[in-house]
């Protein structure tokens, strides 16, 4: 079995790696491409109002022209008024109820107490007003058919036979009664209440209201409408060169457009549409990937980060093409800033802004309107991204989501001028969807908490709740170290305002700040800013055992920040706050003391690592020069100055800074900016 050494296995690795970054790199471009709806795109913009700058469009072919939707809906209504409601004859109903009239009569006749003789009269009267209103019809009105009157046309079906009617002319239960009163009253001999009281229980409706053949009837009738009107024919102008584009020019227009899709559907070759949209969307990835090469190397090299970028940029362009399947009514209701807020806040505003309108440029491509799409969202992108550049407070997503429905409403309202030139007739419920769009991109808060957990990132927001001072760690910190917690709130303060003078992660540096010391809480008093009695526990201990104590805070940190589970980004400031220095104090007390024994310099030395960022190279300056301030006894602009200077001399001397990408004029900027505060701290008198 062949056996590799350590490079041979690091050259593995980190060719894998590369294959894997492609390899994520190509499935997002096909599961980008597979979502895309195939069809082909039609080539012209155009809108109603606008004057049609290119040449002559001539109709390469015939083709119908379709009708408005307004004119569809008006066929529609007028298709449904044409149906009349259906109504079933039920013969069964007149003879149960005759039946059930005699059996009534004989009963209630006994209790009358009305003349004998009278009887066959009494009978026959009600049997023939029945026979009368079942012969007519019998029918309950429906409320649905009552539009602007009470009375409506209907068709009566018998044995398959149909007769039209009008509700007018027929009975209902009331209108029965009544004529049954009114006849009743013409008999001054028989006793009208007693045969009103048989008659009102067998009137029901023999006239049966049959939804269903109706509904089908009105289903015909609709499907059976033309949803076109007129053509336009092969070789015909369609829009002339110069012309403003009115209400019969659009919807030819659109028809053409619609009669292209169609054609192209099905004489286009499906295998060359796909091969553009592979194309085009292996472009955009390839200038994303291009740019984190070029500007985010860090990012780039890291499968983990690039994989979470691809994942937000696919997953948007896949909810569009989803959107678009699902015809939805308008597909300004997609959250399309929720991408530039999700990369701002957990990578910077360039990376934002790159992808934000990489991904506009593909949908561009399939949406209607591209050229007002594309400045409806490239514009709300970068509102979005600008609103939270400096990410402080929770508030600041609401206060971004009205900042970007201010960007929607003002292009909103630019648009409809320039389209329609007339502010009455804008439509806002138009605007609506944008409003959507901003309360569903409020979502990009609990995805940024999804995405910090499952690819290990730390957000601003993390970074703010990491600051509170009420934190657990911190309250433990305040407590167990309050000498610590007090620098480590002034190293903070430094270090913020240097990182945000020379540009950094000033959210960062202060999490780090207040953190960096947290190893102190294994022996606080071992530390000298904790010592109020003025007993030393070092006095007795030999140098050696002293420095590894001090040495020790910075592993104990990194445990402890482990234990509270810390991002990892916070431990790097534990470990590299003190690079690989000397705990100089105990080394020179070692040297002067035991001048003649052989020293091993690395039991005084911290393990580092050396900074390797910016904010981690600022958080060193700041923490030794906050901690060397305490020992001045009488502090002054000249003793302030001369500290300074001589703690960054030595840290570059030492080779601290070189791996943080930090300048000479930073380190300037930031001695500036130290000598200053700590001048300020003190109270010293500047002479001016």
């Amino acid at each position: 079995m062949a056996q590799f050494t350590p490079s041979r296995k690091k050259a593995i690795l980190r060719k894998y790696a590369f294959n894997i970054k492609y390899l994520m790199m190509l499935a997002s471009i096909c599961v980008i491409v597979a979502a895309l709806p195939k069809q082909a795109k039609f080539r012209y913009e155009f809108d109603l109002g606008r004057v049609w700058t290119q040449k002559d469009l001539v109709s390469p072919y015939s083709f119908a022209i379709l009708k408005t939707p307004q004119e569809i809906e008006s066929d529609r209504q007028a298709a449904l008024r044409s149906v009349t409601p259906i109504y079933q004859r039920d013969t069964d109903v007149r003879k149960i109820q005759l039946e059930g009239y005699k059996s009534d009569f004989e009963i209630k006749w006994h209790n009358a107490g009305l003349k004998e003789r009278l009887k066959q009269s009494y009978f026959n009267m009600d049997e023939r007003l029945l026979n009368e209103i079942y012969d007519r019809g019998l029918l309950s009105l429906n409320p649905k058919y009552q539009q602007n009157q009470k009375n409506y046309a209907i068709t009566i079906l018998k044995n398959n036979v149909a007769t039209d009617k009008n509700t007018a002319d027929l009975f209902t239960k009331e209108t029965a009664l009544k004529y049954c009163s009114d006849a009743l009253d013409k008999r001054k001999d028989l006793d009208k209440t007693f045969l009103l009281d048989l008659l009102q229980n067998r009137l029901q409706s023999n006239l049966k209201y049959d939804d269903r053949l109706t509904t089908r009837l009105a289903n015909e009738a609709v499907e059976g409408l033309s949803l076109t009107r007129g053509m336009v024919q092969k070789g015909e102008v369609i829009v002339a060169k110069g012309s403003v584009i009115n209400d019969k020019i659009y919807q030819e227009l659109q028809s053409f457009k619609k009669a292209f899709e169609d054609n192209a559907r099905i004489n286009g070759d499906p295998r060359l549409v796909l091969l553009g949209q592979f194309l085009l969307v292996s472009i955009v990835i390839t200038l994303l990937t291009v740019f984190l090469y070029l500007f985010r190397r860090d990012i780039y090299l890291d499968n983990r980060l690039v994989g979470l970028i691809l994942l937000v940029v696919t997953a948007m362009l896949a909810s569009l093409s989803f959107a678009i399947r699902l015809q939805l009514p308008n597909l300004y209701y997609i959250p399309y800033c929720i991408v530039p807020i999700i990369i701002r806040i957990l990578f910077d505003t360039r990376l934002a802004l790159n992808i934000h309108v990489l991904v506009i440029l593909v949908a561009g491509f399939f949406v209607p309107n591209s050229f007002e799409f594309a400045y409806f969202e490239i514009t709300a992108g970068m509102v979005s991204i600008y609103s939270i550049k400096n990410l402080i407070r929770r508030e600041q997503f609401l206060v971004s989501a009205l900042i970007i429905t201010s960007s929607y409403f003002a292009a909103f309202v630019g648009i409809s001028f320039i389209r329609e030139g007339s502010l009455v007739s804008i439509d806002w419920m138009d605007f609506v969807p944008f409003v959507v769009s901003v309360l569903l991109t409020l979502l990009a808060y609990p995805l940024i908490y999804v995405f910090e957990k499952i690819f290990g990132i730390t957000s601003d927001i993390t970074l703010i709740e990491l600051t509170n001072t009420n934190a657990a760690l911190l309250r433990k910190l305040a407590f167990g170290a309050p000498g610590t917690f007090q620098h480590s709130l002034q190293v903070a303060n430094l270090a913020e305002n240097a990182i945000y003078t020379i540009g950094g992660n000033a959210l960062l540096v202060r999490a780090g700040a207040l953190y960096h010391d947290i190893g102190k809480l294994e022996n606080p008093l071992y530390f000298i800013e904790n010592q109020s009695s003025g007993f030393n526990p070092h006095d007795k201990l030999s140098y050696e055992e002293s420095a590894q104590i001090i040495i020790r805070h910075v592993s104990n940190g990194v445990e402890t920040a482990r234990k509270y589970n810390l991002p990892e980004v916070i431990i790097d400031f534990i470990r590299t706050h003190h690079g690989n220095t000397r705990v100089d104090y105990f080394y020179q007390s070692f040297l002067k003391n035991f001048p003649e024994k052989f020293v091993n310099e690395n039991i005084f030395r911290y393990p580092g690592p050396i900074p390797f960022s910016r904010e981690q190279a600022v958080l060193m300056l700041a923490d030794s020069v906050e901690a060397a301030s305490r020992s001045l006894k009488e502090p002054d602009e000249k003793s302030i100055s001369d500290l300074v200077d001589r703690i960054v001399k030595y840290k570059l001397n030492q080779d601290q800074l070189k791996d943080s990408a930090i300048t000479l004029k930073d380190i300037e900027t930031i001695k500036d900016i130290f000598k200053r505060m700590l001048m300020s701290i003190y109270h010293v008198r500047v002479d001016y």
